[in-house]
């Protein structure tokens, strides 16, 4: 496969993955934000911080107005990392690599984009926000429903893979993150009922919620909520779950070209580490200096596939 090819769909998936992660991190924040008796100021910060963009925001802000923060985060195209911008980069990639894609694939990701126009035509109200914040996730959710069930299970299909999640990864430790080191206002909540309030609100935004409580019954605690989120290889969205899916791909392109290239070890090494810590070893290290650290692990690994598969070729 030609390397500009595997880059189109490996970014298309990519951004389709990142459109619907930050309609979750938009949830986070606003959820969080109804647990406060005060303003919510520094959940908006925050949430505007983790998404990368905290000075192109500034750029057009001075403050951290719910309305503000909502139509940069997903109207907004100025702003590279709102959903209008993303989702019109995941179109833009479809139609680059249209040849490699099914019909349906390609009538997902059209029919998506235009639905999506349409509803973020207008600044979004914090009534409607439920409501659209869940028509994006579906609108993700109906293109990667087109690759499962019409596309061969080829090299194209490896690097669309990938390219969901690495994007996953990278959200799911910024969500982590977002929770523990930045939203809680002080060490002193940890154990609080605060605290478990807003771990419970990472359980929902992740879609996690119910397969938590099915593993753990009724019982919650965040030692729990962060293993289940981080080292569970049955949860779809866990660190874990993310790289085994990298590494399997990257083996799978390893076998198929008869090459076995450095992403592959980087994946190989991720994984391993992962499953050979416990969230007691994670929580003693500092869980925001393990995010960290996974996060530019996570963004090597992506620069070495590009590399390794001649992106830019």
């Amino acid at each position: 496969m030609l390397g500009k090819t595997a880059s189109g769909l490996f970014w298309m998936f990519r951004h389709l993955e990142r459109s619907e992660n930050t309609t979750r991190l938009v949830e986070a924040g606003f959820r969080m934000s109804l647990t406060r008796a005060a303003g919510n100021d520094n959940e908006w910060a925050s949430i505007i911080m983790t998404a990368g963009c905290s000075q192109a925001y500034l750029e057009h802000y001075d403050n951290y107005d719910t309305a503000n923060v909502l139509d940069f985060l997903l109207r907004n195209r100025t702003n590279a990392s709102s959903v209008m911008s993303i989702m019109e980069n995941a179109r833009n990639n479809a139609r680059m690599v249209r040849t490699a894609l099914t019909r349906e694939v390609w009538e997902a990701i059209n029919g998506g984009w235009l639905i999506l126009k349409e509803r973020l035509a207008k600044p979004v109200a914090t009534s409607e926000l439920p409501s659209v914040l869940a028509c994006i996730r579906q609108q993700s959710a109906l293109v990667r429903a087109a690759l499962h069930g019409t596309k061969l299970r080829n090299d194209g299909y490896r690097f669309c893979r990938l390219g969901t999640f690495s994007e996953r990864a990278d959200n799911m430790a910024r969500i982590l993150d977002v929770k523990y080191y930045v939203l809680l206002p002080s060490t002193s909540y940890v154990g609080s009922s605060l605290d478990n309030v807003q771990w419970e609100t990472i359980l929902r935004s992740a879609s996690a919620e119910s397969a938590f409580h099915w593993i753990h019954g009724g019982e919650t605690s965040p030692l729990d909520i962060a293993d289940f989120l981080i080292r569970d290889p049955q949860m779809p969205r866990s660190l874990i779950y993310c790289c085994e899916k990298m590494r399997g791909n990257l083996a799978l392109l390893a076998d198929q070209y008869g090459e076995r290239t450095p992403c592959l070890e980087m994946a190989e090494v991720m994984t391993t580490t992962l499953r050979g810590q416990s969230v007691d070893q994670i929580f003693k290290i500092g869980l925001h200096e393990f995010l960290v650290n996974f996060l530019e692990q996570n963004n090597s690994l992506a620069t070495q596939i590009e590399r390794d598969y001649r992106f830019q070729e």
